[in-house]
């Protein structure tokens, strides 16, 4: 079965960085998109950044410039660098991916891992 492992989250100081890592496994024939979400205490969850395994990105406006969505598709694998952090960036961070196994697309969700910008 698929799995979507996250990794690299942490404490980090205000304009200090970090890069957050999804890796799908199990029996995939294709990730299409894979998405960064996020999800504040008390807010409703947010997609931050999203990507294609033909390259395309897009990014909500309050990280444009700060993060970067980048993909390993090889590995399967996507990467969130993120700089500049502020405060209001501190949340959940969520990985979701699109995947198609023999001859369906399933999406799935990552466990999540927390990114916490102190001040």
């Amino acid at each position: 079965q698929v799995q979507l492992v996250e990794s690299g989250g942490g404490l980090v100081q205000p304009g200090g960085s970090l890069r957050l890592s999804c890796a799908a496994s199990g029996s995939i024939f294709r990730v299409n998109t894979m998405n960064w979400y996020r999800q504040a205490p008390g807010k409703q969850r947010e997609l931050v950044a999203a990507s294609t395994s033909g390259g395309t990105t897009n990014y909500v406006d309050s990280v444009k410039g700060r993060f970067t969505i980048s993909r390993d598709n090889a590995k399967n694998t996507m990467f969130l660098q993120m700089n500049s952090l502020k405060p209001e960036d501190t949340a959940v961070y969520y990985c979701y991916a699109i995947i198609a196994t023999g001859g369906t697309f399933n999406h799935y969700w990552g466990q999540g891992t927390q990114v916490t910008v102190s001040s």
